[in-house]
């Protein structure tokens, strides 16, 4: 569930910055990154985070749970509305990343974190719902729905400001007492959660992540799959309200013609290594996501139990992102798995937390162009 967009490394970000500059003064970047553009863009991307209110609507429901925690920002889910007010979860096989999630268990991931998003919006909007997986036929889960007269709580008031900061952290710890609240709200029946907080610990981890990125880079479907999902200038995010925005990490927006053509020289390994090693290391601590299963079940309970952590995290003011580079590599997880204690289990994820300032909130389709109509309920079974 990697999700890190281009950095600038042959040429400095100062250098790049000035690059850019002097295009824009040029006029290459008529219109792409002026303020009126990203104005446009972070007026969208409120518009798609107003704050439910009262019992919500299925297609109002449906708005929460897209804005979930997913894989490159692929938004890889399809929601079917079903007869007595279900619903069904299922993944949109056109939205895949083969290479990188080869076995689509990120995937299914990216469906559990829309699940939590959509059972803790619906119960904090009086409806209690309960989820189920569909049969064999049709991967994905069901949702059925009744009522509830629980207030909302601190993770759904945070469902709108989630977001993967992709930056540096301050290096601040996070009191014990915190961490306690995440591992609490994280919980979840076989679902294994490892903080690791110890610098030298952190730093073995950031050692997986540079060898996993560096094998990742040696591989060019890996870097042709990356590009094709980062949206370097706000018009190209603005028209896809997909993938992985240059500015919601800090990096300058800029023409994608223009980019696609310097990709080749800024993206390297030794600066993408160095950042990666900085950001670890100014992270208060790396969460490990275990499952006792390997199946699509069992990764959507990962999903679950990873939105409810970032949830938490987000509404104390705790920010994450994702270095999954050592459970992406199929031939790197199984020594990660060993050193990390799980034995052969597959550790899903590895998210890194800490404090830093927030950055702009990406974009998700619309509602529309994830829902499908059905003429049938989906089938129930135990549940999960």
């Amino acid at each position: 569930m990697r999700v890190t967009p281009i950095s600038p490394s042959a040429i400095s970000r100062r250098a790049f910055g000035k690059g850019v500059l002097a295009a824009s003064s040029a006029g290459l970047l008529a219109g792409c990154g002026a303020a009126g553009a990203m104005g446009g863009y972070e007026q969208l991307a409120a518009a798609l985070r107003v704050p439910l209110s009262g019992e919500a609507t299925m297609p109002e429901l449906i708005r929460y749970a897209t804005l979930a925690a997913n894989a490159h920002n692929a938004q890889p889910w399809l929601f079917v509305p079903g007869e007595g007010g279900t619903l069904a979860i299922m993944p949109d096989p056109s939205r895949r990343t083969p290479i990188v999630d080869p076995d689509d268990h990120h995937l299914y991931v990216s469906l559990g974190c829309a699940l939590e998003n959509l059972l803790i919006a619906a119960e904090a909007t009086g409806q209690a719902a309960l989820p189920h997986p569909l049969a064999a036929a049709n991967p994905g889960v069901g949702v059925a729905f009744g009522s509830t007269g629980k207030p909302p709580g601190p993770l759904f008031w945070a469902i709108t400001r989630r977001q993967c900061t992709r930056s540096t952290y301050s290096g601040t710890p996070v009191a014990k007492a915190d961490l306690d609240k995440l591992l609490s709200a994280a919980a979840m029946d076989d679902i294994d959660i490892r903080l690791i907080t110890d610098a030298g610990r952190m730093a073995r981890v950031a050692e997986y992540v540079v060898e996993g990125n560096e094998r990742q880079l040696d591989n060019p479907a890996f870097i042709a799959e990356l590009k094709d999902w980062i949206r370097f200038d706000t018009k190209s995010a603005l028209r896809t309200r997909d993938g992985l925005f240059n500015a919601v990490s800090g990096q300058p927006a800029i023409p994608a013609w223009l980019a696609k053509g310097l990709f080749p020289l800024v993206f390297r390994k030794d600066s993408e290594n160095s950042r990666y090693r900085e950001q670890i290391a100014s992270s208060a601590g790396i969460a490990v996501f275990t499952a006792a299963g390997e199946d699509p079940d069992h990764w959507i309970r990962v999903g679950r139990s990873y939105q409810r952590f970032a949830l938490m995290a987000t509404a104390m003011n705790i920010r994450h992102a994702h270095v999954n580079q050592p459970v992406e590599v199929e031939d790197l997880r199984p020594d990660f798995a060993q050193w990390l204690g799980v034995g052969d289990a597959r550790p899903s994820l590895v998210i890194r937390f800490g404090y830093a300032p927030a950055l702009p909130m990406s974009l998700r389709r619309s509602v529309a162009a994830v829902t499908r109509p059905t003429r049938t309920s989906p089938s129930q079974a135990s549940p999960a």
